[in-house]
């Protein structure tokens, strides 16, 4: 008799430990479950073996081989398309030789007396005999029904509680004689339980049921993986365990160092060439795979870890599968049912959270919280907010469940009955992450009052007006395929870092609030938040010069929402306004960071065939501007900064005007010439828009150097909307045109340069960094500023991407390049070291 073991199955509800594996081949007890299957066969006589096999065929063959390693015969027939159970045979009715078989799958662990079996098939006179057993809950499985003989009469696949009529199931386990194959033509699908027994049985074929009481599981899920694990390891099937048993209880295979005062609590299994350094602790039920280290104090509890594994000093591990190949760093926890894939590594002190899946090849950052599955994107944060807000992968970083997550988050922050003010871009995809974060906000109790598709400065505006609170959902500017999620505070202005903290705590603890269904948030969508803004935004522009300017101004709206409101309020200002692609399209905001280029130039044309005043390029979310001046010229982000800073100190005596420390040193040149006051400030938005709130009303404007503009008077937060017309009302004051205002600024040369460097090195490099230039004239109020030949140079790590940003200005477009380059190869040596 020979035998078929089934192992082409690809183990879907075992990922992510099958995603790099092949189900027959995960270990149970520091072995493959095929090889126990395989010793099974073996120790009952059956050498000649065929496996079908199908996912990552190649590995199982490259494991086995002949077979002559494991004293059986190892043949292979490979499914191309996955035939089913009765289909796979037939492929292998060749090599079976006309001969009785047996079938048995490769992923499910038992210790059955296939001699019992066999004999008692024989005496039957069976053609097919099913190896069954009593199950307490049979619903997941294929319920054969026998008569007092043992007769087969009749199947139920999955039945329902009303149809169980026996407890008995199918194992899968299979005594055939080669007659039954010719129910079958080679190369289609067929099942055993659904098309061939059912149809032997119809005709009358003598079918019988071996009630077995041996060890049999099917390892059908992550939980079913862990338990067989655990009755491998507490003797509750018979099967040998690698290695020797040093104790009762204890196994631990050759080559493996164990400290003396480790401590070992059996039933454990420890595989080849392991290190348990000291005072490390292995608890009960417990299986380490080859070359596999435990550092000092880490503790191991009930936990299944497979081979080349390193578990750092203070790790515990309980309850969790740890696939091949992870580094886990010292003080980690990994909590009860976690699995982590294969490749994966989990930096110092991380907690990765019950329940929870990493898929292979992730790194989850220092001190990171994993409260939910990791399966697309290479790594979980250490913290969800980077510069401007939470920004990750659409659909696979951010997804439904994780927005539903950060607005249960934000909502448990804020107090029951509070309102949110929620707005998005004019993508589709946006929308969707918006609803789940309503969904998310309302229940916890909190209302949320929806402006559907607005610009952020309206927005903000509107949370200023009524709100407890906002959240703004957007295309990334930075990434077209990444969301960028800002959370704003009462005031309008984005929330602070003390707020940050206490949101990523709950999102990480999931620690929310529950409550009622009475108490379930309200749902409304205002009305007159649009109306709100036109006033005040009219009572800001005080100015009496536009109306009498005549200005004509191109306008184009990059598709976004800013259409909706800028045409209405400058045609109240009496400026003459020409639009462009000023209708929603969602496809466009997402290009547009690419596309700006050939907006800028299209403006620039346009400008000077209708010989226009200037051209405007508001982005889709109406926060930055680009200017091209009367002769069509596109005006640099620094130009425009040093433009608005002089027409700002020449319109008000005593001006106090805000800049960042990566802005050009003419803004000073230009404020002492006009007796004005300049203040420098970090570069992110977050602490300009505090800056301009809190300035008690002095700052008359504050500027970033990518385009965004804040005027205190209006509102503290960047607002290209306003900004826009501000600027007009400026221009109307000098009554020159831009093309001469711009001979007014003197010549300046800044150069930027972007280096690489990971997350943990960054603090190392800052520190090197100070201290090379410790001699110098050192700034440290953002990065590191030196004043170096005649210039300086900034050296900024990034808050959102794993780079420093190096600024440098000097006295020509060369020497500041020279002078970013130097510093930029230094910060790329000491990333590299």
């Amino acid at each position: 008799m020979r035998a078929v073991v089934m192992a082409g199955g690809e183990g879907t509800r075992l990922r992510p430990l099958t995603s790099t594996r092949p189900k027959p081949l995960t270990p149970v007890a520091n072995k493959p479950v095929m090889h126990h299957i395989v010793d099974l066969l073996r120790n009952h006589g059956l050498t000649r073996i065929v496996a079908t096999i199908h996912y990552l065929a190649d590995e199982i063959e490259s494991y086995f081989g002949d077979g002559t390693e494991y004293g059986v015969e190892m043949a292979y027939v490979v499914e191309d398309t996955p035939l089913g159970t009765a289909g796979a045979v037939k492929l292998g009715e060749e090599q079976l030789g006309g001969e009785p078989f047996v079938v048995i799958s490769g992923d499910a662990l038992t210790d059955l007396d296939l001699g019992a079996v066999i004999e008692q098939h024989r005496r039957w006179g069976s053609k097919a005999t099913i190896v069954l057993q009593r199950v307490e809950n049979p619903l997941e499985f294929g319920v054969v029904i026998t008569d007092e003989t043992s007769r087969i009469t009749r199947f139920l696949e999955k039945p329902t509680w009303s149809e169980v009529f026996s407890d008995t199931i199918n194992t899968g386990i299979y005594v055939l004689e080669p007659e039954v194959l010719g129910y079958m033509e080679p190369g289609r699908v067929y099942d055993f339980s659904k098309d061939i027994f059912p149809r032997m049985l119809a005709e009358g074929v003598p079918m019988y049921g071996f009630v077995t009481t041996d060890y049999w599981t099917d390892i059908g899920n992550l939980q079913q993986y862990r338990q067989a694990n655990y009755d491998a390891l507490a003797g509750k099937v018979r099967l040998q365990i690698p290695g020797a048993q040093i104790r009762p209880g204890v196994w631990v295979d050759e080559g493996s160092e164990i400290d003396p005062t480790a401590r070992l609590h059996g039933p454990l299994a420890i595989g080849r060439n392991c290190t348990i350094a000291a005072e490390a602790v292995i608890e009960e039920y417990t299986a380490i795979g080859d070359a596999t280290i435990v550092e000092e104090g880490a503790n191991v509890h009930r936990a299944i870890v497979w081979d080349d594994v390193y578990i750092g000093k203070g790790a515990r591990l309980t309850a969790c599968t740890m696939c091949d190949r992870n580094i886990v760093k010292e003080h980690v926890a990994v909590g009860e049912g976690a699995v982590i894939g294969r490749g994966c590594t989990v930096n110092a002190g991380a907690t990765i959270s019950p329940q929870v899946k990493i898929w292979p090849d992730k790194a989850v950052a220092a001190g990171a919280t994993v409260s939910m599955s990791l399966v697309w994107g290479i790594k979980w944060p250490g913290s969800l907010f980077g510069g401007d807000g939470v920004r990750g992968l659409a659909n696979i970083e951010i997804t439904p469940e994780f927005a539903i997550k950060l607005g249960q988050a934000f909502g448990t922050f804020l107090k029951p009955g509070q309102s949110v003010m929620t707005s998005r871009d004019t993508h589709h995809a946006s929308r969707l992450v918006n609803r789940c974060i309503i969904s998310g906000l309302l229940a916890v109790g909190v209302n949320v009052s929806d402006l559907r598709s607005y610009p952020i400065p309206l927005s903000r505006y509107a949370v200023r007006q009524s709100g407890d609170g906002g959240v703004h959902v957007r295309v990334s500017p930075y990434d077209p395929n990444s969301f960028l999620i800002e959370f704003f505070a009462p005031s309008g202005i984005n929330v602070d870092k003390n707020v940050e903290r206490k949101i990523e705590n709950l999102f990480f603890r999931e620690d929310f609030r529950r409550t009622s269904m009475d108490d379930v948030g309200l749902l409304d969508f205002p009305g007159r938040a649009l109306e709100r803004y036109a006033s005040g935004f009219a009572k800001s522009l005080a100015s009496t010069a536009l109306p009498t300017a005549g200005f004509k101004v191109v306008v184009d709206f990059a598709y976004g929402s800013s259409a909706a409101i800028l045409p209405r309020l400058l045609g109240q200002l009496g400026i003459e306004m020409v639009s462009l692609n000023a209708y929603f399209d969602d496809s466009k905001v997402r290009t547009f960071a690419d596309e700006r280029p050939r907006y800028v130039q299209q403006l620039s044309t346009i400008v000077r065939t209708l010989e226009a005043n200037a051209g405007i390029l508001v982005d889709p979310g109406g926060e930055k501007l680009i200017v091209v001046d009367d002769t069509g010229r596109a005006i640099g982000a620094n130009e425009l900064l040093a433009l608005t800073v002089l027409l700002v100190v020449r319109a008000k005596s005593g001006a106090h005007v805000a800049v960042p420390v990566t802005a050009p040193s003419v803004i000073e040149r230009i404020a002492r010439e006009h007796g004005a006051t300049v203040i420098r400030t970090k570069s992110d938005r977050r602490t300009m828009m505090e800056l301009a709130q809190a300035e008690g009303g002095e700052l008359d404007f504050v500027g970033g150097a990518r385009e965004g503009v804040i005027f205190p008077e209006f509102q503290p937060g960047f607002d290209a909307i306003f900004g826009t017309a501000k600027l007009m009302e400026l221009l109307a004051r000098e009554r020159r045109p831009i093309s001469q205002l711009m001979e007014a600024v003197p010549p300046f040369h800044v150069s930027r340069v972007v280096v690489p460097c990971a997350w943990e090195r960054k603090g190392r490099v800052m520190r090197t960094l100070i201290a090379d230039n410790r001699s110098g004239q050192v700034e440290l109020l953002d990065g590191v500023r030196v004043t170096v030949d005649g210039g300086w140079v900034l050296m900024l790590p990034d808050p959102s991407d794993p780079q420093f940003n190096v600024f440098a200005e000097a006295g020509s477009e060369d020497e500041a390049r020279g002078l970013a380059d130097r510093f930029a190869a230094r910060i790329s040596e000491l990333a590299a070291s």
